[in-house]
């Protein structure tokens, strides 16, 4: 049986589902159509049931509880791996009520309308209204050209913006976590429901097989992480690796759910 799958090409992604789609793991008969994406059109493919297995920003998935499943395996959940926002301003003053007068103030960009991304800026600053969508990886030169003032970064950007002259003005994940005392659930693997329970729970094992598969030759950068990350040095991809993918990412268990349902319960709020 053949199943179409989306993730992003990121290396945390490409880790995880490397002995998966190349079948370095039995597949136990099954087969995937890989289509691999930016989080925010496999967001809105989500939103459209494009696919039958997908990463998707936890900030859709609310959205998506009637149609799709969460599976236990394959995400990225955890603390201190939340987006940063980040400016080339000189702001000298940076607590929380300063720090909001200067956001409201000024243009942001981010990284998708339903990311995970814009769930925490939002959190963090409700009254931000001048905000700019765009692809994860343009924000940062967006903000050094002055198309925006500030902007809200995530993936490898977080390992690369103090080199490029950038200031860090909040950690919106230390947010979440001061505020909740949850992990941050960043993204998550959904199938569509439409694909029948048993075969959903052989994919999930499968990713689940995968990622164990990785850390098991880790630290080695496969072929397949470094072809969909070229503009990556191998240093930049295991951080990549390392902040994104733990043992979350091998199963949720009951810390990630509870996270996972309180995301849900303030997003429905």
């Amino acid at each position: 049986m053949k199943l179409t799958l989306g993730f992003s090409p990121c290396p945390n992604d490409t880790f995880i589902f490397d002995a998966l789609v190349n079948h370095k793991i039995d597949t136990e008969g099954l087969s995937f159509d890989v289509h691999l994406e930016d989080v925010q059109t496999l967001n809105e493919w989500a939103l459209q049931g494009k696919l039958d297995v997908s990463k998707i920003s936890y900030g859709v998935y609310p959205k998506l509880l009637n149609s799709y499943t969460l599976l236990r395996s394959g995400g990225a959940l955890g603390k201190g791996v939340g987006p940063l926002l980040i400016t080339k301003h000189e702001v000298r003053n940076t607590k929380y009520e300063e720090l909001q007068q200067f956001v409201n103030a000024v243009t942001i960009a981010i990284p998708g309308v339903n990311t995970t991304a814009h769930f925490l800026f939002s959190q963090a600053f409700p009254t931000a209204m001048q905000k700019q969508f765009m692809v994860f990886h343009e924000i940062e030169d967006a903000v050094l050209s002055g198309k925006v003032d500030a902007g809200v970064i995530i993936h490898e950007n977080r390992f690369t913006y103090q080199q490029r002259g950038l200031t860090k003005l909040i950690d919106l994940g230390e947010y979440w976590e001061q505020t909740t005392g949850f992990p941050i659930p960043l993204g998550g693997i959904v199938a569509h429901q439409r694909v029948d329970t048993a075969f959903a729970q052989k994919v999930d094992a499968l990713i689940r097989k995968s990622v164990e598969y990785a850390f098991a030759n880790y630290p080695l950068v496969t072929e397949y992480v470094k072809q969909h990350s070229q503009e990556m040095s191998e240093e930049v991809m295991r951080q990549h690796i390392d902040l994104y993918v733990n043992n979350y990412s091998v199963d949720l268990g009951a810390d990630g759910l509870k996270a996972v349902e309180q995301f849900i319960r303030i997003a429905s709020a």
